[in-house]
């Protein structure tokens, strides 16, 4: 059965996560079940952290979080060669963090991809969250908090912020695109936690319509970690206990993660008449929203089956056709129930897949997720593992639909092309389902 998506390559892939700065570092991690999970290192939140964990008392109101912990990224300022952007960026160092790892990835991803000149028309998607992030909060804090004789009244500028900085939502992506040479789409998108699915997929648009020849995607999330653990906590749905363990028993919530990934695309039958390294072929993306059905922030199945209909439809394939699935599950009881419901619900004739979720090992990268799963999964390719998930009480509901989850990677035997899922589900209804396969 033939589908109408036009294949796509993957030629270049790039990621900031935490405990893994390229994707090598992130699947040796995941074959190893290794969690990145820590406390908020010192500074992040521009305060102790500490002071706000708290258990509200009756009749109390002020702000509060019931964990600090979280995927932290450690060690990359010693990475990002600040000296590559310097004749084409003023000050790179005083970028926020959410721009420098967009460069750093933008920059790895096309290195992959052999662009040593960016055709025209090159573009750059990325999933974003539109808030505020570390550095634009203290470019507020330096204009409008009262500082004596550098308060906003005399006119003068703070000199610990960078005004670049300011615009986080849209700004970051602009930036790596003039630093890269890239002219052709380049914006920021924000469809939550299905973010950096949705970006891909319109990429894949792109290029499939003979607008683009090279394009990146993937996401970033840098937003402020005061306001995300605060926010996660307002919603009931930070993990209290300060643990990532989806489709566990156990689960009591998620857990924030910062990071980036990006990955370069081509049309399949360019990168096999170019002789470029293919990755992985992306062979079907279904979207939905489904968020006048159950509400705002309430997962619904029915959206999210009509996500993976589309994308095997699209693709041609059928659910039998896959051997492997990366759940979105994020440790929220609910939403990781109602997905392996859908799942149950589209594999119910199918012989039942191995499933995983990286969030166990770094958490939830929010806009970052889906691009980060995305890149597990070519390395399983690459590796022909399927790989495990940390998780040592599962839920009974994936044995009784027939499913597995991994304690330890097995070898990924298969007669044919590797075929794994990826999904993510979002605030307002944002579904996606994503078909990878291995080129042979």
């Amino acid at each position: 059965m033939s589908g109408s998506f036009e294949p796509i390559a993957i030629v270049g892939r790039a990621c900031v996560l935490p405990g893994a700065l390229s994707p090598e570092a992130l699947f040796d991690a995941v074959r190893s079940a290794r969690v990145m999970i820590d406390e908020a290192p010192e500074g992040s939140w521009g305060l102790d952290s500490r002071r706000l964990l708290h258990e509200q008392s009756p009749g109390e109101s002020r702000e509060y979080v019931v964990s600090n912990r979280g995927g932290y990224v450690t060690g990359f300022n010693e990475l990002f060669d600040e000296s590559y952007f310097a004749d084409r960026i003023k000050d790179p160092g005083r970028l926020d963090d959410l721009t420098r790892w967009l460069l750093h990835c933008s920059r790895v991803a096309l290195s992959e991809a052999g662009a040593e000149s960016v055709p025209p028309g090159s573009g750059l998607i990325v999933g974003n969250l539109s808030y505020p992030t570390v550095e634009h909060t203290r470019f507020v804090q330096d204009h409008w908090l009262e500082k004596g004789p550098n308060a906003p009244i005399s006119g003068r500028v703070g000199s610990a912020s960078d005004p670049r900085n300011r615009f986080s939502s849209g700004g970051p992506v602009h930036i790596a695109a003039h630093a890269l040479g890239l002219d052709g789409d380049v914006f920021a998108l924000d469809a939550a936690c299905a973010s950096s699915l949705y970006a891909i997929e319109i990429a894949c648009r792109r290029l499939q319509d003979r607008e683009s020849d090279l394009m990146l995607a993937g996401g970033v999330a840098k937003a402020d970690p005061l306001f995300i653990h605060l926010g996660f906590t307002a919603l009931q749905a930070l993990s209290p206990t300060g643990q990532s363990r989806p489709l566990h028993k156990g689960a009591d919530g998620l857990l924030p993660a910062e990071g980036a990934g990006l990955v370069a695309l081509k049309r399949l039958s360019d990168a096999e008449a170019d002789g470029d390294r293919i990755f992985g072929v992306i062979r079907g993306v279904g979207l939905s929203n489904d968020g006048r059905q159950s509400g705002f922030l309430a997962p619904a199945m029915d959206g999210q089956v009509r996500a993976m209909k589309a994308a095997y439809e699209a693709a041609g394939l059928e659910p039998r056709d896959i051997d492997f699935i990366e759940c979105h599950a994020t440790g929220t009881p609910r939403g990781d129930t109602v997905e392996l419901e859908s799942l149950a619900k589209v594999w119910a004739d199918a012989p039942k897949p191995v499933i995983g979720s990286l969030k166990g090992n770094i958490g939830h990268p929010i806009t970052a997720s889906g691009v980060a799963s995305l890149l597990k999964v070519l390395s399983s390719f690459e590796e022909k593992v399927l790989p495990p998930t940390p998780c040592d009480d599962p839920l009974d509901a994936i044995d009784a639909h027939g499913f597995r989850l991994l304690a330890e990677e097995e070898a990924w035997e298969s007669d044919g092309p590797r075929r794994a899922a990826i999904s993510n589900f979002g605030f307002g209804g944002n579904n996606a389902h994503l078909i990878a396969e291995e080129w042979v």
